[in-house]
């Protein structure tokens, strides 16, 4: 029989049951045990984690702790709701496995929560001080799964999937002592503080979990430590691993940017909110890729060839800016809706276009000022950046303040129509926003003031402490007013609702620089194709293809190609009957300027081959931005060095 049939017979015999007993009552399904909320009390005793990350091979990370407790119930949690992630992070609950408690040396039964599926929920018995726990945290083995942690020759390790906590507490009430035991030979850096090291193994100082979560480990074969602030208020430190030694090799020039990044980075915001600072940075084909900030540090993903090809591989520098100016906007001064006593309390994301969309701000600023940047590279990275929202059709139905959902939406899943069902632009149209404010301060008194003095008074606050300070919209406009008196509330609501078409290129504009398009990518477009190993032909056919085997990896919706019918993940086979390349198919383009003929694509779809006909003759189009005559040239000055 098969399924449906199945289903069809249950059907029937429910319905027949329910003619002969009537109409039956609803009955509610019973409660879960409840998951005691957290109180800002001191945890009594202090947790213990000792991990241990030598299986190279089979990659499986084992975990021993040990958890104060008295008799009776008790709910142990791993971490769930994490800062700078901005979603549920569900991924790591199915990774755990062979997870064994016991007090007094007799096991303990544990029950997982019907609801919340990282609690488990034991009744500790009597007598007993403690519970040990033990469980494997089973790391991907393949991309494909998830992001890869562990390698042959290197580990990004994060506390939070190899830790369970208390319900009950502030995160930052839970004193903790933890250690972990590495493979022979390996380097390793994190903002925790060293206590000792016996053989492989390295204790830690005790410290509360909230700063133990966010203190995460690199840890690799070849490493090596850059001192890039000798001179600087507290120790700034560039902790490097690689797939390959020659990888983690930094010349003295290069050395020279990043002391001065930090230079520049406290100039704008004054002194720090770290006791110290530790860039974790992987230089690797192998190792997921990430970019997440800590108060103390930060986990970055670099291409392998980052330090040894520095005049090449520099798009993406900016993410070491990005996630260094969050230690002052998002880990010290944190959205109300963010901030959370633990990690089981959701997070709210409505200031995602201050907390993400202004560091993108300062990040490339800093970039720019530093030298991570040129002037010129940051002002093409901000063409191709205006030129996506300035062509986002999703704009006319959605606007920015909806788009802080996304991540708990969709927890950055990939989408067939990006450009209309838009994702998380509170990154990029929030640097516009913040150009825009930028711009208007400086033009209204006459470069007196800037958006500088607004970060200096704003994230400068309490120097030095650690502990979070909390900020809501009217916070943001007192202090934009404290430094220039205008209806700030009006300018963002505006812009935070605004629709398209068009994106707000004020700011743009206003810094003495309008947007177009030419025939020839500039520099950086062409270097973010290779990174990306893709022919982005967005602003003309309104398709990008990989280099590799010419699938269409997006469609632009509305564009040429749209309207012709084509959909993403086809595979390009001929243009106008010849055997695709790129070079044919920017051919193609350039010649239909002058004609009346569509450009035809032959394209596999499936099993299927299908000849599209895009009627496109407005040749190839790529962005650049190009100097307004007679207009300052307000984003020279806010690029430039600060003195």
């Amino acid at each position: 029989m098969s399924i449906k049939m199945v289903g069809l017979v249950s059907a029937v015999a429910l319905g027949l049951g329910m003619m002969a007993h009537g109409a039956m009552a609803q009955v509610a399904a019973p409660p879960t045990p409840p998951i005691v909320l957290p109180q800002d009390v001191a945890f009594e005793g202090t947790m213990t984690v000792a991990v241990d990350a030598t299986d190279l091979n089979q990659r499986v990370i084992k975990i021993q702790q040990t958890v104060p407790a008295k008799p009776g119930p008790l709910v142990l949690m791993l971490p769930k709701w994490l800062p700078g992630k901005h979603h549920p992070a569900n991924g790591n609950i199915q990774r755990i496995a062979g997870l064994v408690i016991t007090a007094n040396g007799q096991p303990v039964k544990w029950k997982r929560d019907a609801v919340d599926m990282n609690a488990f929920h034991v009744e500790v018995p009597a007598g007993a001080g403690e519970l040990k726990v033990a469980f494997q945290y089973l790391a991907p083995t393949v991309a494909s799964t998830a992001r890869i942690v562990l390698t042959n020759d290197m580990l990004n390790l994060q506390w939070e999937f190899a830790s369970l906590y208390p319900a009950g507490y502030y995160a930052s009430r839970i004193p903790i002592t933890a250690s972990i035991t590495l493979p022979e030979g390996w380097g390793y850096a994190t903002a925790l503080e060293t206590a000792g090291k016996t053989g492989n193994t390295v204790q830690f100082k005790t410290t509360d979990y909230e700063t133990f979560i966010d203190s995460p480990l690199f840890s690799g074969r070849y490493f090596k430590t850059y001192d890039i602030d000798p001179d600087g208020p507290v120790p700034a430190r560039l902790n490097v691993m690689a797939d390959k030694p020659t990888q983690v090799e930094a010349s003295e020039d290069i050395v020279a940017i990043h002391r001065k990044m930090m230079d520049q980075a406290y100039k704008l915001f004054g002194a720090p909110h770290y006791d110290h600072y530790d860039f974790l940075i992987s230089a690797t084909d192998w190792l997921g890729d990430i970019g997440l900030e800590h108060h103390q540090s930060t986990e970055i993903g670099m291409e392998p060839k980052w330090l040894t090809d520095w005049k090449n591989e520099y798009v993406g520098r900016d993410v070491l800016t990005h996630e260094l100016v969050h230690s002052w906007n998002g880990k010290f001064r944190r959205p109300a809706d963010m901030w959370t006593p633990n990690y089981q309390v959701p997070m709210r994301g409505s200031l995602l276009w201050v907390y993400e969309g202004q560091t993108q701000y300062w990040g490339h600023i800093l970039a720019a000022r530093s030298g991570l940047y040129s002037k010129d590279q940051e002002l093409e990275y901000l063409a191709i950046m205006a030129a996506g929202l300035d062509n986002l059709p999703g704009r006319q139905w959605r606007d920015l303040a909806d788009t802080t959902n996304d991540p708990a939406l969709s927890a950055r899943a990939a989408q067939t129509w990006r450009a209309w069902q838009r994702s998380e632009e509170y990154y990029t149209e929030g640097y516009l926003i913040w150009l825009d404010a930028d711009t208007l301060i400086r033009e209204k008194t006459n470069g007196k003031k800037s958006l500088d003095d607004f970060a200096k008074a704003f994230f400068g606050v309490n120097p030095g402490s650690r502990t979070p300070v909390t900020y809501t919209f009217d916070d943001i406009v007192t202090g934009l007013n404290n430094v220039y008196a205008y209806d700030w509330a009006t300018f963002l609501n505006d812009r935070l609702h605004s629709a398209g078409p068009g994106a707000p290129l004020d700011g743009i504009t206003r810094g003495g620089y309008k947007l177009v398009y030419t025939d020839t990518p500039t520099a950086y477009y062409k270097a973010t194709e290779t990174l990306r190993k893709n022919v982005n032909l967005a602003y003309s056919l309104g398709i990008a293809i990989n280099s590799k085997d010419a699938l269409i990896s997006a469609v632009q919706w509305d564009s040429p190609a749209f309207k012709a019918g084509m959909a993403p993940n086809a595979t390009l086979i001929a243009v106008n009957g010849k055997a695709y390349d790129a070079e044919i198919l920017k051919t193609a383009i350039t010649a239909a300027k002058t004609g009346t003929d569509p450009i035809e694509l032959l394209v596999k779809v499936d099993d299927n081959y299908r000849t599209f006909k895009v009627d496109y003759h407005g040749g190839l189009r790529y962005p650049k931005l190009e100097r307004i005559e007679g207009r300052k040239p307000l984003l020279d000055d806010i690029l430039a060095e600060k003195k």
